[in-house]
């Protein structure tokens, strides 16, 4: 704990001094902030809102045209169209209020095929880092604790690795990992109990699965997901294999800290940060409790405005009648994220099956390794798999069975295709749905 309080107190402080960055105060403020009320929350949220749309109103030559009226900023957010990636990748001059050589530049992992930049100012870099921790040390981690991170910039710079050393972290690449890599970690941490556990769902999962059959002995305070979708059998397997709980997180790389998980099986949305709106292909919104497109308003983004950005996703608001009254933060809350749109099947009968449809069925056949779903038309699915050692085919008609449950109609074909490979998305991430 002595080297904890150095850290927090002084090496930090003296880093944002020389850096010109407010990461400490920041993380002190919004330390203060989850302990808010609801009505206090609001209102922080409303005040935020009206600073971005009318600094966006003003300083920004995509919005200035738009003139808003009343006092409203819920109705003056209606006002503004939704922001695209296309959008975002074509004209990012047209948000910048700021000039950019005083701004640090952010690029999107392309995880939807598309690659977007950001820019935003160290206060406001500073903002979501500290968010980041926040969410960290609601899993019980305190700054300085010792960290396994995997993530996508395995070659450290020395800012980075003066980082590491600072906050004890064992940093490896998230997508990309050798067997010889696993096995030279899980050896460095074997018989330890006191890291935490920090990185990309699926190579969570990776590391978990490989520790699991090598038969090492590796405890973990608490693991933290983020980046891509933690799915039930991954959860598991982590949970299991490392005898920790896991808690998700929700953001985007264009800044956005979206929501996280602590106390509930739902997230916590950060709304003085961020205002979500759930909405349908026309762009309406849709009632809580139904399934929309994502759009997000980052309320501290004053150097580059990013309004109502549609992010990829799918996700359920969660209705306030079903919020659970004993509960840690007075946040709102989402009930369920889905993934992204590509991660969706549309068959004949305004039949829709979710990622969540297929890797529910395939979590109970361990004889599959690894499985993609290529959608080419409405009547029919291809399934390309990866068998394990005791894999047989009738394992592929136990699992048309149980899809079936699902899709409900005999006149859909399954296909099946096994194949020696399957190949990540273009940022490295698991693509388990293709649709063409």
């Amino acid at each position: 704990m002595l080297y904890n309080s150095l850290l927090e107190k002084i090496i930090i402080p003296f880093g944002d001094l020389l850096n010109g960055s407010s990461y400490m105060k920041e993380l002190k403020h919004w330390r203060k902030l989850q302990n808010y009320s609801e009505k206090e929350l609001d209102t922080i949220s409303n005040d935020n809102l009206k600073k971005i749309l009318l600094h966006a109103s003003i300083n920004c030559p995509k919005y200035k045209n738009i003139k808003l009226h009343g006092n409203n900023p819920h109705e003056w957010l209606k006002q503004f169209p939704v922001l695209t990636k296309e959008i975002l990748r074509s004209n990012p001059e047209d948000l910048i209020t700021v000039p950019t050589t005083d701004l640090i530049k952010y690029c999107s992992s392309g995880s939807t095929g598309m690659q977007t930049s950001v820019y935003m100012s160290k206060k406001e870099q500073s903002n979501i880092r500290a968010i980041q921790t926040l969410w960290w040390e609601w899993s019980g981690y305190t700054i300085g604790s010792p960290i396994v991170q995997t993530g996508i910039t395995p070659n450290r710079g020395f800012l980075k690795r003066i980082k590491d050393i600072f906050f004890r972290t064992i940093y490896v690449s998230a997508f990309s990992v050798t067997d010889n890599q696993l096995k030279a970690l899980c050896q460095n941490i074997n018989n330890t109990k006191h890291y935490f556990f920090i990185g990309y769902a699926s190579s969570l999962n990776v590391l978990a699965e490989y520790a699991a059959s090598n038969n090492y002995n590796i405890s973990f305070k608490s693991s933290i997901s983020l980046g891509d979708k933690l799915f039930s059998h991954y959860k598991k397997t982590i949970e299991s294999t490392f005898k920790t709980k896991v808690y998700d997180t929700y953001g985007c790389n264009e800044g956005f800290l979206i929501a996280a998980q602590k106390d509930l099986e739902y997230k916590y949305i950060m709304s003085p940060h961020v205002y979500v709106e759930i909405l349908d292909d026309e762009n309406n919104p849709v009632p809580d409790g139904e399934l929309g497109h994502v759009a997000v308003t980052r309320m501290d983004s004053f150097s580059m405005p990013l309004l109502r950005y549609k992010n990829g996703d799918l996700a359920i608001k969660l209705p306030k009648s079903k919020y659970p009254s004993n509960r840690d933060f007075n946040f709102p809350l989402i009930e369920k994220i889905i993934g992204r749109e590509t991660d969706v099947v549309k068959l004949v009968g305004n039949k829709t099956l979710n990622v969540h449809s297929f890797t529910g069925v395939f979590e109970y056949f361990p004889e599959i390794k690894q499985f993609q779903v290529v959608h080419n038309s409405s009547n029919k699915i291809t399934i390309r798999y990866i068998t394990s050692d005791d894999f047989h085919k009738r394992i592929l008609t136990k699992v048309t069975t149980e899809l079936q449950k699902h899709i409900k109609d005999e006149n859909i074909k399954i296909e099946y295709v096994e194949v020696g490979e399957i190949f990540p998305s273009k940022s490295g991430k698991p693509q388990i749905i293709v649709s063409k």
